[in-house]
């Protein structure tokens, strides 16, 4: 393929999201179900993914096995051209651990969000992931939304200690709406965006995600697209899917020390 990743590959600019404070939308919580009957539908994800854009000021490029179950469990496998993978992530709810099977070296039992951010520059979590690589949102109780003109709602909640704004946009009136964007307002670590392009049976295929921090160093920023193929959803995984075996001869990491050798791992 000439553009091999899409967005960030060839440059597209990020999506134009309306601005401005709009007028009350009656039919939000309706909208919102309807962009997310799909993907709420999916209770565990695998795809492989292509990788490319940056992330903590160094280029990023590369392919992932991924696999995802709800609510709060992943795995990340990032594939190497030969010889065994660069990393190997699990993560169920709050506990994951990391295996670096050419260094022979292991982090176990820290927060999921820090040990992703340490190795790959991305501080997600294990729900994020899943409500990412699916499209999705979190639960929305009495959802209520603005208009922001006749194809645009945002929803804006709060889930798990960090505010959402949902983008919903539909193609005109008589088209469905899609959840096309997701800010996460946490921190002033964990301000991200996920924007989803190219949806095959109601999942997106192409997702952007960008930090909303300023951060003029560039060292804990992160621009990524996000290629998904050989995308299976509702398929069965078990328990041990997200769990990792740590050989007896691997040696133990700190999250600073992967921080540190976060740039070689992503150059190989």
């Amino acid at each position: 393929m000439a553009c091999l990743l899409g967005a960030t590959a060839c440059g597209a600019p990020l999506m134009k999201l309306p601005a401005g404070t709009g007028t009350p939308a009656l039919d939000a919580a309706a909208a919102l179900a309807q962009a997310t009957r799909v993907c709420r539908g999916v209770r565990t994800l695998t795809a492989e993914v292509a990788v490319s854009g940056s992330a903590g000021g160094h280029r990023v490029r590369g392919r992932l096995l991924a696999g995802v179950a709800a609510p709060a469990s992943a795995r990340l496998e990032a594939v190497a051209p030969f010889g065994p993978p660069l990393f190997i992530f699990v993560a169920t709810n709050d506990d994951a651990t990391l295996l670096l099977p050419r260094d022979d070296r292991a982090l176990e039992h820290g927060p999921p969000d820090a040990v992703l951010d340490a190795v790959a520059g991305v501080p997600l979590d294990a729900a994020d992931l899943h409500t990412t690589l699916t499209g999705c949102a979190p639960p929305v109780p009495q959802p209520g939304g603005r208009a922001l003109g006749p194809d645009w709602r945002v929803v804006i909640t709060s889930a798990r200690s960090a505010g959402y704004r949902l983008y919903l946009h539909r193609d005109g009136g008589a088209q469905p709406w899609r959840l096309v964007a997701s800010v996460h307002e946490g921190s002033t670590d964990s301000v991200w965006r996920a924007d989803y392009r190219d949806f095959q049976n109601g999942l997106p295929r192409l997702i952007r995600v960008t930090s909303g921090r300023s951060d003029p160093r560039g060292d804990r920023s992160f621009d990524l697209t996000l290629a998904l193929s050989q995308v299976e959803a509702n398929v069965p995984l078990g328990a041990d899917v997200f769990r990792v075996e740590i050989p007896r001869s691997a040696d133990p990491i700190t999250l600073a020390e992967l921080r540190r050798a976060r740039t070689g791992i992503r150059e190989n």
